[in-house]
């Protein structure tokens, strides 16, 4: 039988001992914001490599929802370290509140420089990563680094927030760093035959050919706004993005709604480790 565990008004449904595995829900404050996160591991051999980060939190005076997906490979141990360090460090950058994309990027920078200086015990392995902060229920700031990604229902829309980073798309930057892309072996695009992504943490045997760098999103959560969704390419390599939306708004308990994609996932025959997060605004 699965443990429930609650902190506040968060409350998570822990399935074995992995700190990612399961589902849970929260809410605002107020309770006009709630969010659902659900995650499944996939088939193969090898722990869950997906964590995430759904919760409320006051600093400042300002109530912050935060929210991420990192995304694993070749080991748990980066992605891991993300979940525990990565919100910590935006928020203690000096300039968060003056400028907070200027302020993420330098996080992101310098978390994966101690990412990079901590190899010996992190391993060889890296993360993907999508990150959200909405800063009183009202802006929201999007970051990313690789395929995990960011998309936002408005009025039954779905606007993609953020743009996978994949080999192919970035194959100038990756050769004029002296990699190369090659679908060898399979099908799929790589950084040197070996990473299915661009960008990353860690990786350090590639990280000369690899940026780490994220793109930034400021947005405005209006009364249009419906749902955010975030989730790795667990959920996304079988799911278009409005697909996702549409299944998302038809669950007014965005735990159901986080669940729901990624049972439809595992349905689809997604064999990747699954883990998705619905934020659900206003009604």
């Amino acid at each position: 039988m699965a443990n429930l565990f609650c902190i506040g008004d968060s409350c998570v449904e822990c399935v074995g001992d992995h700190p990612s595995n399961g589902s849970g829900k929260g809410r605002s404050q107020e309770g006009r914001i709630r969010y659902g996160f659900s995650l499944v591991k996939g088939q193969a051999n090898h722990p869950m490599e997906d964590y995430h980060v759904a919760k409320f939190s006051e600093s400042q005076r300002h109530e912050l929802g935060l929210f991420a997906i990192y995304d694993g490979h070749l080991g748990d141990a980066v992605p891991s370290y993300l979940q525990k360090h990565l919100f910590e460090n935006i928020l203690n950058e000096e300039g968060f509140w003056v400028d907070p994309g200027r302020s993420i990027i330098r996080a992101y920078e310098k978390t994966d420089q101690a990412i990079l200086s901590n190899s010996s015990n992190l391993g060889r392995g890296g993360s993907t990563a999508v990150t959200a902060i909405l800063i009183n229920g009202q802006r929201l700031w999007v970051a990313n680094v690789g395929d995990s990604r960011a998309v936002l229902g408005k009025g039954g829309q779905a606007v993609p927030v953020t743009v996978d980073h994949e080999p192919d798309t970035e194959r100038n930057i990756i050769e004029n760093k002296g990699g190369f892309v090659s679908k060898l072996p399979g099908d799929v695009p790589r950084v040197n035959g070996q990473l299915a992504v661009s960008r990353a943490f860690g990786d350090k045997s590639l990280k000369s050919h690899l940026r780490s760098d994220p793109d930034i999103q400021d947005l405005t959560i209006d009364m249009s706004c419906d749902v955010l969704i975030l989730a790795s390419d667990g959920l996304w390599k079988v799911m278009a993005n409005q697909e996702a939306v549409d299944i998302a708004r038809r669950y007014k308990d965005p735990k159901k709604a986080a669940r729901q994609l990624t049972l439809e996932a595992v349905k689809r025959d997604s064999k990747d480790d699954i883990s998705c997060i619905v934020v659900r605004f206003g009604r």
